[in-house]
């Protein structure tokens, strides 16, 4: 059955390669959101099969499907083959049987089912309750499944817990969170986890409450998954990070990273009770004795540098394997042999593959540049792996044990060889404090009818973070530069990716080394680039880079002809008391709540500034937005207005701090390029 899937698959993804147009064209926003998006792999026992998701869109209902797909290693490279296994089903992972596990809707509710390759799907578990993710055991004894429930649950389908007495659609609450990136908080539902023994092939019992008395979530939220929690490989201990709540949980960084027995005989252990930073990625070696995990030392910052721990399971002793290392870790994979981890961390723009010998600590780079994730070691001393980059969105990849990538799949080639070819650059030049500072051009290979490129101007968020070499289904730069902008980014003091110093550097710091950074290096690219048409130039930024776009609005004030503001802070002071995670804003702020130091907020904070500005702005915001409010991107509009400067207000009633669904992010592409041409366009003055 699936073989003949596969065959059909191969043969049509050939004949739609065969059947690219030769000319090429400007890339839309469409061409974005049809564009094949390959999920994280799972690699067979045996090294032969990888299965993956392949998601695609469904405009009309404006939504993605995630089809499951299997892929042959032993064929993969030859010819590009994305090649279905199965629909309706998600989470698909390999089982230590060589079997595929995966979880599917049966009359509305999530079931566990187990399929052999080759055979047909078995359903396995018999389940009530939404199911938000699961992991097996390597010897397929355990299955471990996370879920939202209520705290007092005894088990997985919360059996004789008493209904909640019926009362008005009020919410009440003592201790923050109160909402949390995008969801209003729940009172007395927390993520947690539950036990299964498998027996016969069936998931058995009710669910054992493996968390225990311990009240959070786990994984975290928002954006916790997998990565957060680990079984042992006789299925007996799971490890899982967990942030304990209180009063003091929107302050607080501290995950810590505890160890339960899955039968539920002991209470839960905190392994790094010692630590008052982050914690987190268990990642259990092969052989069962080590725990590796990463960690950072400071409490209260959320990019802080991720160093490698490994702990002696038997002794508890720990000792930290890349302290001398000023990279940050950003995912653990075990070799099969338990010599050395396969680890991701950013790098001067790039996201890379490094191997890190577990005896000495010796790293050394196995892949060179591009986004690489989703690492899975294999046993031959390579990895199978994602990789995208500014040109293209993510691939299956192979690396051997000698560092030869190979390409595993590429499905996407019929549509972006219809689109026009971009050029992609990274430059260098002397910043605040006359230190090492780096940027980025995308430019259309040929500007079309247009002898000098207008500039967009894009400003990352974070603030820690980079536009480099990495696809966006966001903010994606080669998209931007279709209409003919060459796009310009610099990775300003507070970027990571260049050692935890600089990263630190924007801490209190909000607008000075930052701007001076933004200014510099607009000028060096400009100068060094005579394509570049340094008189007619749009700023955009989202989220600190929204902020940017406020505070350029008085610092900046002549530089551009337009502005687009996407989610940014206006007023510090309301952003203070308005956000979600308030370690956030309080360590960027010195680590002293608004009240304590006022000085330190108000130091930067646009609000003060109104009266200087003058630059044309869109400004975008949407109201499930709970990390920076709708209500800072709605007072920014009213100071627009007020002051008469040009200006236009988009808002989202259904999105988040990011804009998702297919068609608002269409029509979020529509009002910036629209904003955009009339100030540089084709539609601008001249």
């Amino acid at each position: 059955m699936i073989a003949r899937t596969l065959l059909a698959a191969a043969v049509a993804a050939s004949a739609l390669i065969a059947a690219a147009p030769v000319l090429a064209r400007p890339m839309t926003v469409t061409d974005m959101h049809m564009m094949h998006r390959v999920g994280a792999p799972s690699v067979s026992p045996d090294g032969r099969y990888a299965v993956f998701t392949l998601s695609t869109t469904d405009m009309a209902k404006n939504k993605r499907n995630n089809p499951i797909q299997l892929l042959d290693l032993r064929r993969a490279g030859a010819t590009p083959q994305p090649v279905a296994a199965l629909t309706g089903g998600h989470d698909a992972v390999f089982g230590a049987d060589g079997a595929i596990w995966y979880l599917a809707p049966v009359k509305d509710q999530d079931q566990l089912f187990r399929m052999a390759i080759g055979g047909k799907p078995v359903q396995i578990s018999s389940l009530k309750g939404d199911i938000s993710g699961f992991t097996v055991s390597r010897d397929g004894s355990r299955l471990l499944i996370w879920a939202d429930r209520d705290t007092r649950c005894p088990d997985f389908a919360c059996s004789g817990l008493p209904p909640k007495p019926a009362t008005g659609t009020g919410r009440t609450y003592d201790q923050l969170f109160v909402r949390h990136w995008d969801t209003w908080a729940e009172p007395g539902v927390k993520g947690r986890l539950f036990a299964f023994p498998i027996a016969n092939g069936r998931v058995t019992g009710a669910g054992v409450p493996v968390s225990g008395a311990l009240v959070g979530d786990t994984p975290s939220k928002p954006f916790g998954g997998a990565e957060e929690i680990a079984l042992s490989p006789d299925g007996r201990t799971a490890f899982f990070a967990l942030r304990e709540t209180g009063r003091i949980e929107a302050t607080s960084t501290n995950l810590d990273i505890f160890a339960a027995p899955t039968d539920g005989s002991a209470r839960p252990v905190n392994l790094t009770d010692a630590n008052d930073g982050t914690d987190t990625l268990p990642t259990v070696s092969p052989d069962g004795r080590t725990l590796a995990y990463v960690s950072m030392a400071r409490a209260g910052y959320e990019s802080d540098r991720q160093v490698i721990m490994l702990r002696d399971l038997a002794s508890g002793q720990t000792r930290a394997l890349t302290a001398a290392w000023d990279r940050s870790a950003g995912s653990l994979a075990w070799s099969p042999d338990g010599r050395s981890l396969l680890i991701t961390a950013e790098d001067v723009m790039e996201l890379p593959i490094f191997r890190v010998d577990v005896a000495t600590g010796r790293i050394k780079r196995v892949t060179g540049n591009g986004h690489a994730g989703n690492v899975v070691a294999t046993a031959d001393g390579g990895a199978i792996f994602t990789q995208n980059s500014i040109i293209a969105p993510d691939d299956l990849f192979r690396v051997d044990a000698r560092g030869r990538v190979t390409r595993l799949t590429d499905v996407n080639r019929a549509l972006i060889s219809q689109l026009d070819p971009v050029t992609f650059e990274k430059f260098a030049f002397k910043g605040a404090r006359g230190d090492q500072v780096w940027g980025m051009k995308l430019k259309p290979a040929g500007a079309r009818n247009q002898p000098k490129m207008p500039i967009a101007f894009v400003v990352h968020g974070g603030p820690q973070g980079s536009f480099g070499n990495a696809w966006s289904y966001r903010w994606n730069s080669r998209l931007i530069s279709s209409p003919g902008y060459a796009v310009v980014s610099v990775d300003f003091h507070g970027s990571t990716g260049y050692g935890q110093a600089f990263t630190d550097a924007i801490r209190g710091d909000w607008g000075g080394k930052p701007l001076e950074d933004l200014k510099r290096g607009l000028a060096f690219a400009a100068a060094a680039d005579p394509s570049l048409d340094a008189d007619r130039a749009c700023a955009l930024g989202a989220s600190y880079g929204g902020y940017m776009m406020n505070w350029i609005e008085s610092q900046w004030p002549d530089r551009f002809r337009c502005l687009v503001q996407h989610d940014g802070v206006f007023d510090a002071r309301a952003m203070a008391y308005e956000t979600e995670e308030l370690w956030f804003d309080e360590w960027e702020h010195g680590g002293k709540a608004y009240y304590e130091d006022p000085a330190a907020f108000e130091r930067w904070n646009p609000v003060n500034h109104v009266a200087k500005w003058k630059t044309p702005m869109l400004v975008i915001t949407s109201e499930k937005d709970f990390r920076i409010p709708y209500t800072q991107g709605l007072a920014s509009f009213t100071a627009l207005q007020r002051r008469g400067i040009p200006s236009k207000l988009l808002v989202f009633p259904d999105e988040n701090h990011w804009v998702l669904k297919p068609k608002n992010s269409i029509q979020w592409y529509g009002e910036v390029f629209g904003w955009l041409n009339r100030y540089i366009g084709d539609g601008a003055a001249r």
